[in-house]
């Protein structure tokens, strides 16, 4: 039976510019089954989901519920919620992760805050294994179930120690869809040996552009130009390159890409739809996606100062796989 990934493959979509767009990650663990809408419908109270949506809403902060692979036994027992938040933007990345008995704790973060940056004391740098987060909710599409699940359960019994399953990503026709942090890059139709690999290159502090979805950071043009810059020049390393500023509209933009070493790119970037049409998820009609395409890759001089997307200087600077304690805000 074809599926909306099977569809996607095959007439092959590409897959830049198409990952979810977030600049901070909060990762609640809620085991047990979840439904569409995780947030109100899985063990995780329903009024505390609704009001964690509403937290988060225009502050940059995307939330989300995540469980370790396996089986999920409708059990409602009791117990402690790991939490993550990670911050994504290049040059200013960290993860920090706390133990919480009650997830109405979380109600309490400044989320505003957390969207710039700005982690307000919250848990403990996270030190250990990148985390490789692979949405499963078959409840949102089934590839996500058919594709996702055994993934995340053959990164876990492979030894990945950062292996969670994820509520939601977007991009059901991608999957296996998967998101790895600190960094924040989104990947799409992955395999086990080719997530291995993405991790390895995190634990060394470079990014793997083949089969990326984009930086949740950026938006999708900068998704798709930074990808770009990375393919037109070989650069892997991560937290080198920025997008600081994106002119235009749809359909059409000029975004410019910075490295800290001054270098800089302006990259057009022309918003299509995919042809021909096909199912965006599993079950529902066809339809023409939106899709990013670059049109052009030029270089610009160098020894102008830099300026991040608001205008204000970039004091962009690499950021190794360590996490820092502390956070220098943006």
């Amino acid at each position: 039976m074809s599926t909306c990934a099977t569809a996607s493959r095959d007439m092959d979509e590409p897959l830049a510019g198409t990952a979810a767009t977030a600049r901070t990650w909060l990762l609640v663990e809620q085991p047990g089954p979840w439904g569409a809408k995780a947030l109100t419908s899985s063990h995780l109270p329903p009024e505390v989901g609704r009001a964690l949506e509403r937290a988060a809403e225009g502050t940059g902060v995307r939330v989300a519920l995540i469980r370790r692979p396996g089986r999920h036994a409708d059990c409602h027992a009791p117990r402690r919620h790991e939490v993550y938040v990670a911050h994504t933007s290049p040059g200013h990345t960290w993860v920090r992760s706390e133990v919480v008995e009650d997830p109405r704790r979380l109600l309490d973060l400044d989320f505003t805050a957390l969207g710039t940056g700005d982690h307000g004391g919250f848990g403990i740098p996270h030190t250990g294994a990148p985390l490789a987060l692979v949405c499963t909710n078959g409840k949102r599409d089934r590839c996500c179930a058919l594709l996702g699940r055994p993934l995340a359960a053959e990164l876990a019994a492979s030894g990945e120690e950062g292996a969670w399953e994820i509520t939601h990503l977007g991009g059901h026709r991608f999957s296996p869809t998967l998101l790895v942090l600190p960094y924040g890059y989104a990947y799409g139709r992955t395999g086990t040996h080719a997530v291995k690999e993405i991790l390895e290159a995190v634990r060394a502090g470079r990014v793997i552009a083949e089969g990326c979805r984009g930086n949740s950071a950026w938006e999708r043009p900068g998704q798709a130009a930074e990808l770009a810059v990375r393919t037109t020049t070989g650069e892997d390393a991560a937290g080198v390159l920025a997008v600081v500023a994106t002119e235009g509209a749809a359909p059409r933009w000029e975004v410019t890409v910075a490295h800290t070493d001054g270098r800089r790119w302006r990259v057009t970037v022309a918003q299509g739809t995919s042809q021909p049409p096909r199912p965006e998820s599993c079950g529902a009609a066809l339809g023409t996606p939106a899709r990013m395409d670059v049109l052009a890759v030029r270089q610009a001089p160098e020894g102008s100062a830099q300026e991040d997307s608001t205008g204000r200087p970039s004091d962009l600077a690499a950021s190794p796989y360590e996490i820092p304690t502390t956070l220098t805000s943006e």
